[in-house]
């Protein structure tokens, strides 16, 4: 039997959508709650999740065209293989294929490692609660929050209006109070309206109060580029928070690493802001064979040795990061790569003991590239690591520009794997 997909009411006020992309094909099987294309609203880009498992049978709605109103079919799903047709041979395949693997090592996405860490921390400390726009009864913008509400009531999953500034303010009383909220927003973006809240509320409570007085709270949510969201939406703000004293900043690539972070977050005695991205939501990472250790926030992770260059990143940037390596490799130039994971506290240690190994360094990010995190990091390895240095330390970061809405401009203006190969080769002097 075939069933219709529909266009979904993503949020209880979305009356259309525009499918952005397929991630998947015609003739594709897919699990109950695969991420199989993005919708676009009047607000974000978001990910749509299959509502039942099947094979797709083919596309009633074409990716790219015109906004359709919620509950029009977008795709048939058929619930055996026989009944699929196959794909067309010579089809071009969708630009992005984010599929769940079906063997192998166990896998989860970024979007099921934070829902799993708000879990684990709700059930394990009755003080936690999420609060934010649509994280209850819309299961969340991105559905990281999605099935919290059942579990653990209105009451500690906190529907709230986008008045951010007010949003923060009451986080960091509910903190004062003795709380641990969790504070979600659609885009971090929209946490400048509560920068004064952020910075002289929540960051300087502690330094002020002389201790007296702590503010244990977290503010979450996507930032950056990639998801054609237009200027005003596709900020990255690591280096602007990681700037202020008292406050802490992670920014996960990988959803061992986010799950792990979110807790420690969560449990630390101050304010921290998690960062993610769009883009990571719906990628599959391997789960580790045995319960990870403790994150401890300012601790990096090297995901490959080498001995010929040093690649810094983080977050999202991650990925470009590690396919330049993977080029690098096939060149004969075996790079280590460094998630630096945390740019506040960052880890000093493991970048300077690379450096000395290495001799030569590349930070990659898609911040801006004016007063960026990158030009830190590289500050600190000319200051204390400049006798090892063979070469100039490099950097690749996004275009000096406000973010296009065109996806092609958009994409150029963010760095990829090509711009983080070439200045990997001019530190090589390759």
């Amino acid at each position: 039997m075939a069933h219709e997909i529909r266009m979904p009411a993503i949020s209880p006020t979305m009356e259309e959508g525009r499918l952005a992309r397929w991630l998947i094909s015609e003739g594709d099987h897919v699990e109950e709650g695969d991420v199989i294309a993005e919708i676009e609203t009047d607000k974000a880009v978001m990910e749509f999740e299959a509502p039942q498992s099947g094979v797709i049978e083919r596309f009633l709605v074409a990716e790219g065209g015109a906004p359709v109103a919620v509950e029009t079919p977008i795709a048939v799903l058929a619930e055996n293989a026989d009944a699929a047709r196959e794909p067309v041979p010579d089809a071009p395949a969708p630009r992005s294929q984010r599929k769940t693997p079906r063997s192998g090592a166990p896998r989860q996405t970024v979007r099921e490692a934070l829902r799993r860490a708000l879990a684990d921390e709700m059930e394990r400390d009755a003080d936690v609660f999420l609060i934010g726009e649509e994280v209850g009864a819309a299961q969340g913008a991105y559905k990281v929050s999605q099935g919290l509400i059942e579990r653990f009531g209105a009451a500690r999953v906190v529907d709230a209006p986008p008045t951010h500034s007010a949003l923060m303010g009451l986080a960091a009383g509910a903190a004062f109070a003795g709380l641990r909220p969790v504070v979600e927003v659609l885009n971090v973006s929209y946490a400048l309206q509560a920068l004064d809240q952020i910075v002289n509320t929540a960051a300087m409570s502690e330094a002020m109060s002389g201790g007296a007085v702590i503010c244990p709270l977290v503010l979450r949510g996507p930032q950056g580029g990639g998801e054609r969201m237009g200027a005003q939406h596709s900020h990255d703000l690591a280096a602007w928070l990681a700037h202020v004293p008292g406050l802490k900043v992670v920014v996960p690539y990988a959803a061992e690493d986010a799950h792990a972070l979110l807790v420690a977050a969560i449990r630390d005695p101050g304010p921290v802001v998690l960062l993610e991205s769009e883009r990571l939501y719906g990628q599959n990472f391997p789960l580790p064979d045995d319960e990870a250790e403790p994150a401890r926030l300012g601790a990096a992770r090297i995901w490959r040795e080498g001995a010929d260059v040093t690649l810094i990143s983080w977050g999202v940037a991650m990925a470009a990061t590690l396919k330049a390596a993977d080029t690098l490799s096939g060149e004969g130039v075996e790079a280590e790569v460094i998630d630096l994971r945390s740019l506040s506290p960052w880890d000093r240690e493991t970048v300077l003991a690379s450096v000395r190994k290495t001799n030569r360094a590349v930070i990659v990010e898609e911040g801006w590239p004016v007063a960026s995190f990158s030009k830190e990091i590289a500050t600190t390895i000319m200051q204390e690591a400049f006798d090892d240095l063979d070469a100039p330390v490099a950097t690749v970061a996004a275009a000096d520009t406000p973010l296009p809405y065109a996806g092609a401009l958009e994409d150029a203006a963010l760095p990829g794997a090509e711009a983080v190969l070439q200045a990997a080769r001019a530190v090589l002097y390759t």
